[in-house]
């Protein structure tokens, strides 16, 4: 890997900035200052600024809580990556969570695992806490089972679990645009809280609004084969 990638993947810099360090002989390989923004940096080389070593994580892999408030999409103010303290550049949330919508949400640079577990076709379950403005019908649940006509499409059936007379566990496994919400509204009532609980096998467990965590290795692993 060129040692301008290296440096500027691993947030030290943009390209440019991180090419003036190295004509500065602001940066050693294996203890030698090295000067050529271009120059290849082997597997297992020890690079250092201003001999600080920066060790080279390919990809990462974080679980957070999103608190109420925060956007998905990263052209806004304040987004999901703010909360997160990572060593790159280029992280990604897998899919959205709309601003007023609270839970679990991966980050990841990981595109080509996004890409799948976002796809339709792999059908991951997503199971959500839903409060809804007005009392649930008692024949909601058998309706959101067989599926919903919303019009651009008919959700796939979703698992149903009532909690009380206004609020519900509800399992879906598409990502539509504010599906959830959505799909109670095809009822005549309004989502007033909404928060993801899991993805696939992956909970929330105990982190608190805003907390995140980093996946372990058997996580990514069963990740990458779900």
């Amino acid at each position: 890997m060129r040692l301008d990638k290296y440096l500027a993947d691993m947030k030290l810099g943009t390209r440019s900035e991180v090419k003036k360090l190295i004509q500065k002989g602001k940066i050693k390989v294996d203890g030698t200052v090295i000067k050529k923004a271009d120059f290849h940096v082997s597997d297992g080389a020890k690079v250092t600024y201003l001999d600080e070593e920066i060790d080279y994580v390919a990809y990462e892999y974080y679980l957070l809580n999103k608190p109420k408030g925060y956007y998905s999409t990263l052209d806004y103010s304040p987004n999901v990556l703010e909360l997160i303290d990572s060593r790159r550049k280029d992280l990604a949330p897998v899919g959205r969570l709309d601003k007023d919508t609270e839970g679990l949400i991966l980050i990841t640079n990981d595109g080509q695992m996004a890409h799948k577990l976002i796809s339709p076709k792999s059908h991951i379950n997503k199971r959500y806490y839903v409060i809804t403005d007005k009392l649930l019908p008692l024949d909601i649940g058998k309706d959101l089972e067989k599926g919903v006509d919303l019009g651009d499409f008919v959700s796939m059936p979703a698992v149903y679990e009532p909690i009380d007379e206004y609020s519900c566990f509800l399992t879906i496994q598409e990502g539509k645009y504010h599906q959830v919400r959505r799909m109670f509204e095809h009822f005549g009532l309004t989502v007033i809280y909404l928060k993801r609980m899991s993805f696939s096998f992956l909970e929330l467990g105990n982190l608190e609004s805003g907390e995140y965590r980093e996946l372990t290795e058997a996580e990514v692993e069963a990740l990458q084969n779900v």
